[in-house]
């Protein structure tokens, strides 16, 4: 038989359970293998719960350092009831000088303590019963994640100024820098909005005009990390002479908010539309898009492009980016892009940053096969991968003269590799 003998409002704070007609203090904390919260429980005497009763500061004391024993228990095993058991009477029946002496020597969640109004002056003093004056039934767990965010700054020097934590309120990356940012102008104070907006400007004149691509070999919604360090070299330096006293967090942040941006922009982009701009960018033409080419991969899977077909309607560079997102893998980073009716093609390969192009020779007759020459060139990330295959497909091997140093001999090609990355 078990009755809720007391409770508070907020339904975390331990409550005090009559079991067997013997009183326990019941918690929930942590979580089983199935990630199901655990409850604990423990037993208390009727001195304990007067106490727990009359004394809300006491009451959060006492989770606070019950807390860790619930950690330590994981996601199995037992709490210790009896280091659980020794805490009730040095939290809840000693003097405030002695509370604040066993917490100098135990284990216990300071941020729970935070979240409940604790003041953070006497906190970190280690005059918790003092600390405890103001504290809240209700929990504010935003107050403990800032104090958190606060310390990590602190502890590799950071110091934030009122503009620089502005900044990071409006990016929504104030609590945690991971956090993907976007902007909260009303997470600001109304005073400090203006200023953040004056750095949020230079930051969009810098970028104005810039884009970041897709990269298909990593995947369908990837993006060139190339023009993401970019632009975010390019802002960084714009935001840092415009406005010198800022802090490294809070340039980083815009710059980080400038390069989200951009990237979402070429994710919502069509595919077709994002490889037109391409293929504008390169000077391409259109009349190879009467031909019909094939496509395939390392596994040899493949895909045909059919020119003027109702189930293609899109672009022969579209298609292609399209089949690279979707096959493109660790172990399938080699592909090629086949004109049958020229007899030549391209051979992509990933994974070297290089490309071969092959052309035939000479036709086979009389029951010989063809020859074909091939030629390699070492290729300078995705933008360099796309402005081989737009040229490809619009004028051939022949449109590929310009694209690169071409080299018959693959043992050149990898010495040219070797001084390539030793410049």
């Amino acid at each position: 038989m078990r009755d809720i003998v007391f409770t508070r409002r907020s339904g975390w704070i331990p409550s005090v359970i009559r079991e067997d007609g013997a009183l326990r203090l019941t918690l929930g904390a942590g979580a089983d293998a199935a990630h199901e919260p655990r409850t604990f429980t423990f037993p208390i005497g009727e001195a304990h719960l007067a106490v727990i009763q009359e004394d809300l500061a006491r009451h959060l004391l006492l989770w606070s350092a019950v807390l860790p024993l619930c950690d330590d228990a994981g996601t199995r095993g037992r709490l210790d009831e009896d280091a659980a058991v020794a805490l009730l009477d040095p939290i809840l029946l000693s003097a405030p000088e002695d509370v604040d002496a066993l917490f100098q020597r135990i284990r216990w969640d300071k941020g729970r303590l935070i979240a409940h109004g604790a003041d953070l002056d006497l906190l970190e003093r280690g005059r918790v019963s003092a600390a405890m004056r103001a504290a809240t039934e209700t929990s504010d767990g935003k107050r403990a994640q800032e104090y958190q965010a606060n310390r990590r700054r602190a502890e590799r020097g950071t110091v934030l100024g009122a503009l620089d934590a502005a900044i990071l309120r409006y990016t929504g990356q104030y609590l945690h820098g991971a956090t993907v940012p976007r902007r909260i102008p009303e997470a600001v104070d109304p005073a400090l909005l203006p200023e953040v907006m004056r750095v949020i400007a230079t930051a969009e004149q810098a970028c104005a005009g810039m884009r970041i691509g897709r990269d298909p070999r990593r995947g369908k919604r990837a993006t060139d990390k190339r023009d993401g360090d970019r632009m975010a070299a390019t802002v960084d330096a714009a935001v840092r002479h415009a406005h010198p006293a800022l802090a490294d967090d809070a340039v980083r942040t815009v710059s980080f908010l400038m390069c989200s941006e951009a990237a979402d922009r070429s994710r919502s982009t069509p595919v077709e539309n994002d490889e037109e701009a391409a293929d504008c960018r390169a000077g391409s033409g259109g009349s190879a898009r009467k031909r019909i080419l094939s496509f395939t991969d390392d596994k040899g899977v493949g895909r045909r492009w059919l020119p003027d077909h109702p189930d293609h309607p899109r672009t022969a560079t579209a298609e292609f980016w399209d089949f690279v997102g979707d096959r493109s893998a660790a172990d399938n980073e080699v592909f090629t892009i086949e004109d049958e009716e020229r007899g030549e093609g391209i051979q992509l390969h990933f994974y070297a940053d290089s490309v071969a192009r092959i052309t035939t020779a000479h036709e086979g007759g009389g029951g010989s096969d063809p020859e074909y020459r091939v030629e390699y060139s070492l290729v300078d990330g995705i933008g360099g991968y796309r402005a081989l295959v737009s040229a490809f497909v619009h004028g051939g091997c022949a449109a590929l003269d310009q694209h690169g140093s071409w080299l018959s001999d693959a043992a050149e090609l990898e010495r040219a590799r070797h001084r390539r990355d030793a410049g």
